[in-house]
């Protein structure tokens, strides 16, 4: 190839600039990778990958709103499930009360003693039915128009529920009793006693039923946002294998075209300097 010798055109500095501004450009986007520490940061650097990413990143985000509504479900579950085991604990002490009550060989002293400890602890059970609110529901009182919680479970549309017990009306039976005689109390206890109602025993199969019931739906819950807290994770990682660098691998090539940087540019300076050669023939 023939060699001009032009102070108009210099042939060299053209290669040696596209040289450096090829180099300027792979540092440019080496730089950004580092500080940002993604490969794809917008649609200019890879455009088909961010369009996956972000469809990945709105995925995540569904995923977060739907664990928080979990999350939501178990404090309602939880609340109410710790109110029905107060109540619960509470029954021992009531049935003893009951127990004393149908004997018929107290005085009339020591019953109203024992109806009025009966009516404290039938008070105390209102109290945990009107203390089981968690964001303003209550799954122990369907008196207070109180409906079961459907909490969306995943991304298909798939839904958990939180069924609603009516214990508000099962204590509220045992609190009408007057157990002012024995065969009251008794048949308080028993169903088989005087042809009562047994008013104890239905509690005590309402509150465990109650008992398995939101256990086992609270338990569902637990599992659900633990699957769902594995799906997240992995899900990020595998948008991590698709927008994130290497800074390993960067922090080495952005050594080297550092190095080709002073390279390129010591190049051009010296291709700029050739037409000053030229001078020396006119001298």
């Amino acid at each position: 190839m023939a060699i001009q010798n032009s102070i108009n055109t210099n042939p060299g500095s053209f290669v040696a600039l596209r040289t450096l501004n090829s180099v300027n450009r792979n540092l440019d986007t080496t730089q950004n990778r580092v500080s940002t520490g993604l490969k794809v940061a917008g649609a200019l650097d890879d455009a088909s990958n961010f369009a996956i990413a972000q469809g990945i990143r709105g995925e995540l985000k569904a995923i977060g709103a739907v664990t928080q509504g979990l999350n939501n479900a178990k404090g309602i579950g939880k609340v109410a499930l710790a109110g029905v085991t107060g109540l619960s604990n509470l029954l021992s002490n009531v049935r003893s009360k009951l127990t004393e009550l149908s004997n018929e060989g107290i005085t009339t002293q020591q019953r109203d003693i024992l109806t009025n400890d009966f009516n404290a602890l039938i008070s105390q059970a209102n109290n945990f039915l009107d203390n089981a609110v968690f964001n303003g529901v209550n799954l122990l009182d369907t008196a207070a128009v109180s409906t079961s919680v459907n909490t969306l479970s995943n991304l298909n549309g798939g839904t958990l529920t939180l069924t609603a017990q009516d214990l508000r009306t099962t204590v509220g039976d045992l609190q009408g009793l007057t157990p002012t005689d024995a065969a009251t109390a008794q048949d308080a206890l028993s169903n088989t006693a005087s042809g009562g109602t047994a008013e104890f025993t239905n509690l005590e199969s309402v509150i465990n039923t109650a008992l398995g019931s939101l256990g086992a739906e609270v338990r569902a819950l637990e599992l659900q946002t633990q699957f769902l807290e594995q799906i997240s994770d992995a899900t990020e990682e595998g948008l991590g294998n698709i927008v994130d660098a290497d800074l390993a691998r960067e922090s080495a090539r952005l050594t080297s075209l550092q190095v080709q940087q002073q390279l390129s540019t010591q190049t051009l300076g010296i291709a700029n300097q050739r037409p000053q050669s030229l001078l020396g023939l006119f001298r």
